[in-house]
């Protein structure tokens, strides 16, 4: 399975926590559900980190069964649309930078 990643390295202005996330939930989260070939869309909003650590207030992933489905979905109109959502969103609550990465991850049970 490949995982692309968004992290969202930055702050939220102070204050605007829970509107953040509702607008993620409500705005974002169903332009990028739509992406062809994700089979999976996770969004984790930030609760605590360590001392010194870089502030990343949500990081996204969504699965893909390989590459080709996440060049296919970079490529596709509903990216252009979730774009367009995030940028709207973050332009009302966040501060930073956005990088994404592209992973190969293996999951294992617990022993």
């Amino acid at each position: 399975m490949i995982t692309r990643y968004a992290l969202f390295e930055g702050r939220l202005h102070p204050g605007t926590e829970a509107a953040f996330r509702a607008a993620v939930l409500d705005e974002i989260v169903p332009k990028w559900r739509a992406f062809p070939g994700a089979l999976s869309v996770r969004v984790s909003f930030a609760v605590a980190r360590d001392d010194g650590a870089p502030e990343y207030p949500m990081i996204l992933a969504i699965d893909y069964p390989d590459l080709a489905a996440v060049e296919a979905a970079l490529a596709s109109p509903a990216r252009a649309e979730g774009r367009a959502a995030t940028e709207a969103v973050l332009s009302r609550f966040f501060e930073g930078r956005i990088h994404h990465h592209v992973t190969e991850a293996a999951t294992f049970a617990p022993a």
